[in-house]
């Protein structure tokens, strides 16, 4: 009997384990299908041609879940010497871009007075800073065609702003909206695909989705602890078993 009681503890957390272990691994295969049907939605939309830009009524019923990456076309005039620029050490989703540089950001006039803020594209330029002059903008209003983006969250080690350089390290447009007087703007921004200026700075780009799906390897990491478990379980009950007898 005490035997038997020596071994119950340890069976129930092993148990207990083994679950969560499988648990991991189902879970893991769960994700695989969300990311496989978030890929295919994600990549659909930034192939599909482009709609007209949503008027401002509907904005506020747009979400990053149903709408991020959409592709839209809009007219636009370009309010004049007004730029915010975000620091890039490449850019994940734009396989153009591999060195240092900074996506110019500027706020855009629609023909019906809203304002939305455009990332008109990147510039090869691995020290930015405060002395440099805004890009030139086109003098009229464009056809502009590019995929709608949602702000982005700053991280936890890195300040999203620097005063010294005037120099974003988060693409939030309404934090660079309110620091430099931009007034009211859409909750998107615009990730600019065209025109190129004629001078091609900025540079404007496609966005390629690019999503890891690791989730495979994952669950067979879970699944492979579990059977180890059992394994070691099973060789430590044998050797109980060898020490009574």
């Amino acid at each position: 009997m005490t035997g038997r009681r020596g071994v119950l503890l340890p069976a129930i957390a092993a148990a207990l384990a083994f679950a969560v272990l499988i648990s991991l691994g189902v879970w893991q295969l769960q994700r695989k299908v969300w990311k496989e049907n978030l890929i295919a939605t994600l990549s659909e939309r930034s192939s599909a041609p482009p709609s007209p830009v949503p008027p401002p009524e509907k904005w506020q019923s747009l979400t990053p879940a149903a709408d991020e990456f959409r592709r839209v076309r809009l007219r636009a005039d370009f309010e004049a010497d007004r730029e915010a620029r975000v620091y890039s050490g490449g850019a994940g989703l734009r396989d153009d871009v591999k060195g240092q540089g900074y996506f110019a950001f500027a706020p855009a006039r629609m023909p019906d007075g809203s304002t939305v803020v455009v990332n008109r594209g990147y510039v090869d330029n691995p020290n930015p800073d405060a002395s440099l002059k805004p890009l030139a903008l086109p003098a009229a209003a464009i056809e502009i065609v590019g995929a709608l983006r949602w702000p982005e969250a700053p991280g936890l080690f890195v300040a999203p702003y620097s005063e010294r350089q005037d120099l974003w390290f988060a693409r939030d447009h309404r934090a660079m909206a309110a620091r430099y007087g931009w007034g009211e703007v859409a909750p998107f921004y615009i990730e600019m695909e065209s025109p190129t200026p004629p001078r091609g700075v900025p540079r404007p780009g496609v966005l390629t989705i690019k999503l890891r799906n690791d989730h495979v390897g994952y669950a067979l990491t879970w699944f492979g602890l579990a059977g180890v478990l059992v394994a070691v379980f099973a060789f430590w009950i044998r050797s109980r078993r060898r020490d009574d007898a």
